[in-house]
């Protein structure tokens, strides 16, 4: 029997990228499972549908990325969290290093490769 495909959160405030987002996680082979377009309904989506990975956009209406992903990891049995942005990693100073998440990944370099790897 084939393992079952990583359960996946899309998190970003721009219904576009995660529609696109959407279509290559499937087509590589992830299941999304759900999407949020701020930090609060992410939470509040993560509750219900229990993902294995929630990539999250720093950059949120509501509440940035960092502040959702410490949310995330105060949880029993929290999601791997990996950051997005448009922006450079270095434009947040240590704070990507510093997150409770499993990476970073820039939005044009994102695909179902680096998450995998991103995942161990």
């Amino acid at each position: 029997m084939a393992p079952m495909p990583p359960t996946i959160l899309i998190v970003d405030d721009h219904a576009a990228f995660r529609r696109a987002a959407r279509a290559l996680l499937g087509a590589d082979g992830f299941e999304v499972v759900g999407e949020a377009a701020g930090g609060h309904e992410a939470l509040a989506q993560a509750t219900i549908l229990r993902p294995e990975v929630v990539l999250l956009d720093i950059q949120l209406p509501d509440m940035d990325g960092f502040e959702v992903a410490d949310r995330l990891a105060d949880r029993p049995d929290p999601p791997h969290v990996i950051l997005i942005s448009s922006r450079d990693a270095r434009d947040y100073g240590g704070q990507v290093e510093r997150a409770a998440s499993r990476g970073f990944v820039a939005k044009s370099l994102l695909s179902g490769h680096t998450i995998r790897t991103l995942l161990g």
